[in-house]
C-alpha cells in the first residue's frame, strides 16, 4: 500500500486565499511535450490528483465522496506560463469558491515545487454531488457544507472573468 502525501500547507502560494489546502503532484517525465515544458492537458490531471487528496483531507478518510458520486460537470483553466519538468513535486492549492444546492466549485492554482513560488496555472473546476443509485444529481448534506466552509475562498480571477464582468 502507498502511503498518501501529506499537504503541504505551510508553504502558501501567491494570489491563493488562505483557506486553500496545498497538495503535492508529481510532475511526470512524459507529462512534457514537444516544447519541454508540461503539456496543457496535464493540468487537468494536476486538478484530478489534487481533488481526491483534498475529499479524502476534508471529508475524512472513512468516507469517499467519489464513490459515493461526484461528476465534473464545467473545468476553466488559465496557462500562465510555461511549466518545465522538475523532481520535485508541484503543488496545487484547492479550495472551495462556491457551494450551491447540489454542487460546488474548486478553485485551483499550479505552482512549482517548494522554492519555486511561480503560479503556472489557475483554474476553476465545477462539481455536482450525484446519486449513482438513482442516476441524478442529489442535495450536498451539511457536513458537506461544513467542510466545504472550511476551505472556502473566493474564486480564482481568469481571463474570460474580465470579458463577462466578474472582475
Amino acid at each position: 500500500m502507498t502511503a498518501r502525501p501529506e499537504p503541504a500547507a505551510a508553504v502558501p502560494l501567491p494570489d491563493v486565499p488562505e483557506a486553500a489546502r496545498i497538495y503535492p503532484v508529481p510532475v511526470r517525465w512524459s507529462d512534457m511535450d514537444a516544447y519541454a515544458h508540461v503539456n496543457n492537458v496535464q493540468y487537468l490531471r494536476f486538478f484530478e490528483e489534487a481533488r481526491v487528496l483534498a475529499f479524502k483531507d476534508w471529508f475524512g478518510a472513512e468516507r469517499d465522496l467519489i464513490d459515493e458520486g461526484m461528476l465534473v460537470v464545467s473545468q476553466a483553466i488559465d496557462y500562465l506560463l510555461p511549466m518545465g519538468y522538475a523532481y520535485a513535486p508541484a503543488r496545487v492549492a484547492v479550495w472551495c469558491s462556491d457551494v450551491g444546492a447540489a454542487s460546488f466549485e474548486l478553485g485551483y492554482a499550479v505552482g512549482g515545487p517548494v522554492g519555486d513560488d511561480t503560479v503556472y496555472a489557475r483554474g476553476r473546476v465545477t462539481l455536482v454531488a450525484y446519486d449513482l443509485a438513482d442516476q441524478r444529481p442529489r442535495r450536498l448534506g451539511a457536513p458537506e457544507r461544513d467542510a466545504l466552509a472550511a476551505v472556502a475562498g473566493p474564486p480564482p480571477l481568469l481571463r474570460g472573468d474580465r470579458r463577462r464582468g466578474r472582475a
